[in-house]
């Protein structure tokens, strides 16, 4: 039954934000850009009854995430602009994505071993 809850109130959430967006691009971006689904995810975690420390790692990956993320979006921007297929645009942003997380952790390592060794 919780689990039919959840997906229905993030259903719910998802459709808003889809029709705002639908209506009004610019502002269901905006909308779109909050981060619903990760305090959505803190939220069903904590009624779930999981601790806080928890719940900050749960953050903390969201925040490591972030920069991804944004190239993510910059590259299916780019690529949208460019007149590319939707599902090729959302490819390359999804490579994208992926490249400049292990990037990111590569770099991560590097300087953790430069500075804390």
């Amino acid at each position: 039954m919780y689990v039919i809850l959840k997906i229905i109130v993030s259903a719910i959430i998802i459709a808003g934000v889809t029709e705002i967006a639908r209506r009004f691009p610019t502002y269901g971006g905006v909308v779109a850009a909050l981060p619903l689904v990760s305090l959505l995810s803190i939220v069903w975690l904590y009624v779930q009854g999981e601790q806080t420390e928890t719940l900050s790692k749960f953050a903390l990956g969201v925040i490591w995430g972030f920069p991804a993320t944004a190239v993510l979006l910059f590259v299916v921007y780019i690529a949208l602009k460019h007149s590319l297929h939707l599902f090729v645009s959302i490819g390359l942003g999804a490579g994208s994505w992926f490249v400049f997380l292990v990037l990111q952790e590569s770099a991560w390592n590097y300087f953790k071993e430069l500075f804390f060794n």
